[in-house]
């Protein structure tokens, strides 16, 4: 989780009320006296030490246990962490009080007995609970809000692209009926023509009205790649040099909508498809849990990605705005070749 300005200063409000809490509780127990002692020497400091000891574990949590177990919804691990949390603020207590402390002073705060393990673990379990319990709490505020943020995001962007849709769509049922009315007309005469302009009707159909929604089985994401490259291969003919592999079960699995058609265009447009000796390639694999799209292509000497464009700021957002950080993207151009991988988890359903 990045932490801004405005975040740590919740940070240390958390802090801030811990002391004054402790040092009020001091004054209610006992009294202005005890509350000044407090700022006299010798300092307590054994609670100098709880300190150090509750607001390690808080970090810990905040920082590590929460964000790989509270974010993917893991609970058992989420509760075996706070359980090492609490052996931690143990361990911790135990060398500042018993072994520090007790060098430079001689006494030792836990009776002989009490300062084995597992009772020195439990009694300290009750002081440990309260940086762990703050640290959760502020995690999952950060996480609302910034939940409810992207969210907003996504539907600014989604009400952006309908509206910028519904500007471009120029009567999209003439164009099907069109297409259709010449599939009919050469069905009979010449198949294998009346047969590719279904293919495109179907591609266009999908496109239109189908990709509309936030979220595609794997498997149309696929055919309409599949298509896509298809109809390329038909206009290009013998010139057209790409190998395209799928390995893994495509199912219905769930998908962003048209995510990774982004990549297979740039290859048609900014790639070179037409050298034998080096084909473009798209490789597809999917495991149980994950899909990784990886393209690889060579690019001329006129032709500069770039790597701040549009389509690609767009695309970072609105993966971060589905997945947070749980994804990799990343585009790399080296000399006269450009590659592009992209992992996405597969555990979203539709």
């Amino acid at each position: 989780m990045e932490i801004n300005k405005k975040q740590w200063y919740f940070h240390f409000a958390i802090i801030l009320v811990v002391v004054i809490m402790d040092l009020f509780a001091d004054y209610i127990y006992a009294g202005s006296e005890g509350f000044v002692k407090n700022f006299k020497f010798p300092l307590n400091y054994g609670r100098i030490i709880i300190y150090v000891a509750t607001f390690t574990t808080y970090a810990l949590n905040f920082f590590v246990v929460c964000p790989y177990t509270l974010r993917k919804k893991n609970y058992f691990k989420f509760a075996l962490g706070v359980l090492i949390l609490i052996i931690i603020f143990g361990r911790i207590r135990y060398l500042g009080e018993e072994v520090i402390l007790y060098h430079f002073t001689g006494n030792h705060n836990y009776f002989e007995e009490s300062r084995k393990f597992f009772f020195y673990t439990f009694d300290n379990s009750y002081f440990a609970l309260k940086g762990i319990l703050y640290s959760t709490l502020l995690y999952l505020f950060f996480e609302f809000a910034s939940n409810q943020n992207r969210i907003h995001k996504l539907e600014l962007d989604y009400n952006k692209a309908e509206l910028n849709f519904l500007k471009s769509q120029l009567e999209p049922h003439f164009l099907f009926n069109t297409l259709n009315t010449f599939y009919t007309d050469l069905i009979d005469t010449q198949p294998k023509i009346a047969k590719d302009i279904h293919r495109l009707c179907e591609l266009l159909r999908y496109v239109t009205y189908e990709a509309e929604q936030e979220f595609m089985s794997l498997s149309k994401e696929i055919k309409f790649i599949e298509d896509y490259i298809y109809l390329h291969r038909k206009r290009f003919e013998d010139t057209l040099f790409l190998d395209y592999n799928v390995e893994g079960i495509v199912g219905e699995q769930s998908v962003p909508s048209l995510v990774f058609i982004h990549f297979v265009e740039n290859i048609f447009k900014h790639g070179i498809i037409n050298d034998s000796e080096n084909p473009a390639k798209i490789n597809i694999n999917i495991t149980e849990n994950e899909i990784t799209v990886a393209t690889y292509n060579k690019i001329s000497s006129s032709e500069r990605y770039n790597n701040s464009g549009i389509g690609k700021e767009n695309l970072k957002r609105r993966l971060s705005a589905i997945y947070k950080d749980d994804y990799v993207l990343n585009y790399n151009q080296s000399n006269d070749t450009f590659t592009t991988v992209l992992k996405l988890p597969l555990k979203y359903k539709i």
